[in-house]
């Protein structure tokens, strides 16, 4: 009997990537499965290019299902492809509006395994609320705008959030280096000594390091000790990255957002072997770390 196969595309520029990776590696290990990972780079029109030339390889090299994130648009002219191929096609951590309809018209896998991004950002806004009882105001970094993720994590933290908390909002690329060069921009301004500010805050466990990395480096004296002291809030919550800087006393909260991408292998190989559709969106639970309780205000 011929095995599945199926390709992951990544985008491994953080610790949350790299961990889908490994999710994935080990569900086909499990699933007895054959799984090609690409690595593409953080562009929409690279993700694109490399979806199609998957669909419209020769038929003997072509993959039984494509799992991908994607980075910008969630490419429904390629979904429409796989689904009259044949092909599975998963969306990871992102709902789309497409699938209903290309579901009720073929009998290929097509669903989506997302983390639930509005849980995500409401439990920020309550970490937030936790840290600055008085109110205040958060400096935060934000992934892209046009990601929807992104934008989701925005609007419920900031209605989660306390209505005496201001958020200033700076824009980075999921990755340490981004929130690195955003913040260093903003020091440059000289405007740091003119805003108090009693939270950092961003999407992702890799931007928030950023962040810190920028007000270490490039901030002197009582500015310095100041940041410093603020307490670093993230998101993605890996046991080895996330959870031990908080341990360590490197950030002060975080949000455990397990990898998904091994689920989704593991779901679309039943699938593909019970004949059932799964589930249009599946939603992947996440929970604060420490507990939202005790999260306590610095003096």
């Amino acid at each position: 009997m011929k095995k599945l196969k199926l390709v992951l595309l990544i985008v491994a520029n953080n610790d949350y990537q790299t961990e889908q990776t490994i999710a994935a590696k080990q569900a086909a290990h499990e699933c007895d499965i054959e799984l090609q990972v690409i690595e593409t780079e953080h562009d929409a029109v690279t993700q694109s290019q490399e979806v199609f030339k998957l669909l419209y390889s020769p038929p003997e090299t072509r993959p039984d299902g494509i799992l991908f994130e994607p980075v910008g648009t969630p490419i429904a002219n390629a979904a429409k492809i796989a689904a009259s191929s044949g092909i599975g096609w998963v969306v990871l951590n992102r709902e789309v509006d497409y699938l209903g309809e290309l579901r009720r018209q073929c009998t290929a896998p097509l669903f989506s395994v997302t983390t639930d991004h509005d849980k995500v950002g409401q439990i920020q806004g309550e970490q937030i609320a936790a840290l600055l009882p008085h109110g205040g105001r958060v400096f935060y970094i934000q992934g892209p705008s046009d990601n929807k993720a992104a934008v989701q994590r925005a609007a419920a933290m900031q209605a989660a959030k306390p209505a005496n908390v201001e958020v200033r909002a700076l824009k980075g690329l999921w990755t340490e280096e981004s929130a690195y060069h955003a913040v260093s921009s903003w020091i440059k301004l000289n405007v740091t000594k003119e805003a108090h500010f009693g939270v950092v805050a961003a999407q992702n466990d890799a931007m928030v390091l950023g962040a810190r990395r920028a007000f270490q480096e490039l901030t002197e004296g009582a500015d310095r000790d100041h940041w410093l002291s603020l307490p670093y809030i993230g998101c993605d919550g890996l046991p080895n990255t996330g959870q031990a800087y908080v341990r360590r006393g490197i950030l002060a909260a975080t949000i455990v957002i397990p990898a998904n991408a091994g689920q989704a292998i593991k779901t679309l190989v039943h699938t593909f072997r019970a004949g059932r559709q799964p589930p249009e969106c599946i939603l992947v639970n996440s929970e604060s770390y420490p507990e939202i309780t005790k999260l306590k205000p610095k003096p």
